[in-house]
């Protein structure tokens, strides 16, 4: 599903227009971007948990040259789905 098909869902199930459906995907997209921003741990129950995973630089290689590099630290997003989504999507056949 893309976002532009999210927001017609909700359009269309909660009554609302396109351009408000918009508004509150955009409002709930930016307001996880910013607590994972600031480092907050998100949960939904039932649904999954996003949190923001620190790696630290390790020695790695050039996969064209072959030649060692340093790999810097960072920072990436993860989520980790919850139970019951996950039966619901593993039982729904």
């Amino acid at each position: 599903m893309t976002r532009s098909e999210l927001i017609d869902q909700l359009a269309v199930k909660a009554g609302l227009t396109e351009a408000v459906s918009e508004g509150i995907i955009d409002c709930f997209f930016d307001s996880l971007t910013d607590a994972m921003l600031a480092g907050e741990r998100i949960e939904i129950r039932g649904f999954g948990n996003f949190v923001v995973r620190e790696y630290g630089s390790y020695n790695g290689r050039n996969p064209k040259t072959g030649e060692p590099t340093v790999v810097a630290p960072k920072k990436l997003p993860f989520f980790k789905v919850g139970k019951e989504l996950k039966e619901q999507v593993m039982f729904s056949n």
